[in-house]
């Protein structure tokens, strides 16, 4: 199917699921009650969704729900991140649109703050606003090709000039049963613009349906089921590696529900949330750290390339050293400064192209002589 024909397809799917609840859009999903309590059931009753990015998000943050729908993630999301926090809500369907944006005031009167807002864009092209770029087409409407192109240049002018996600603006990119819809030629766009608005160091939350079998081509063809979270589905594996090729790093499973969703001509249907961290690219700089994996498996390989034993005492460069500290892998690792610090100005390349062991002496330094005794406490040191 075509790009044109996807959308189409998806966007009369929602539209009909914006005006009366459409059963086959969801699969059951435990939301905290104590958040859907302001929400009005409107929008509760038009959620479409297979997972709940929500609960991994905290108190401050900058918020992007891509195919937010009629907002009840944006409405939880808001919640959770408090009046300090921002929350952006993307789709492409107007229906789904009108029933959030309607409600937002309401929720926004029942918390007390108001920081959640909703706007009109393609989830693979995020820098695009659609409502913006519909004001010039009404002022002058599109009635020949001279038009048109006229109409496709001002959108890339819009791109760059007034985007509508900036480079960056975003701790934390969410999304909940979308990523599927987006047609297959399309989603490498789609993990590019993700990682594009996301700030060094955040991070993504996906929900969504994968497969444990490639879909076959004569399903990705069916418009009833690329509205229907199957015919674009990623495989299990294949979804991780969509974030792995656009440079995300720390890339791991949070949830995986054990029964399928739906099974069809023998391929199971399931959902997935996974995290991903953006920021392991920049310079390697040599300041004599080294980490110690703690286990528990005997060697472990990271994103990049770097491949570590279990107990051994490893040289790494600035730049690991600090991802290390970070989350995800914090707490599978234990961290040694040199005994005098190498200042980063004075710092020499480290070539993290190779994975060496770092003897002791590298840190203490090579003419540490100490001897002293450990003093024992009132309960004994052994």
């Amino acid at each position: 199917m075509t790009v044109a024909k996807v959308e189409k397809n998806v966007r009369e799917r929602y539209s009909e699921g914006a005006q009366t609840r459409v059963a086959k859009l969801c699969c059951p999903v435990d939301y905290d009650p104590q958040y859907l309590k302001i929400i009005p059931q409107e929008v509760i009753d038009r959620d479409y969704g297979c997972g709940d990015p929500s609960r991994h998000l905290r108190s401050g943050e900058t918020v992007l729900d891509l195919g937010s729908g009629t907002g009840k993630i944006c409405f939880i999301a808001s919640q959770v991140v408090g009046p300090q926090g921002r929350v952006i809500g993307v789709d492409m369907t107007p229906d789904m649109l009108e029933v959030a944006r309607r409600n937002a005031p309401v929720v926004a009167r029942r918390t007390g703050f108001a920081n959640v807002e909703f706007r009109r864009g393609r989830i693979q092209d995020l820098a695009l606003d659609l409502d913006r770029l519909e004001e010039e087409i009404v002022d002058r409407p599109v009635d020949s090709v001279a038009r048109l192109i006229e109409v496709e240049e001002r959108a890339d002018e819009l791109r760059h000039e007034e985007p509508m996600i900036a480079d960056g603006e975003i701790d934390v990119v969410v999304s909940n049963c979308v990523l599927n819809l987006v047609e297959n030629d399309q989603k490498e766009r789609l993990f590019a613009e993700i990682y594009r608005v996301l700030r060094r160091g955040g991070r993504a939350v996906i929900s969504d349906i994968v497969s444990d079998e490639e879909v076959p081509v004569a399903l990705q063809h069916d418009p009833e089921l690329w509205s229907g979270c199957i015919s674009g589905a990623f495989t299990e594996s294949g979804v991780l590696e969509a974030f792995e090729r656009v440079g995300f790093h720390g890339i791991r499973v949070l949830e995986r529900e054990v029964e399928p969703w739906q099974t069809v001509h023998g391929i199971e249907f399931r959902s997935l949330t996974v995290e991903a961290f953006k920021g392991k690219e920049g310079p390697c700089w040599e300041r004599r750290q080294a980490v110690v994996y703690r286990g528990p498996f005997k060697e472990v390989l990271d994103d990049d390339g770097h491949r570590i034993v279990r107990g051994y005492r490893y040289a790494v460069c600035d730049k690991t050293y600090q991802l290390y500290g970070q989350e995800p892998y914090v707490d599978s690792f234990d961290f040694i400064d040199p005994l005098e610090e190498v200042e980063l100005a004075a710092a020499e390349p480290f070539d993290c192209s190779r994975t060496v062991l770092r003897h002791p002496r590298e840190t203490k330094g090579e003419d540490y002589d100490v001897t002293a005794a450990g003093e024992c406490g009132p309960d004994g040191c052994c």
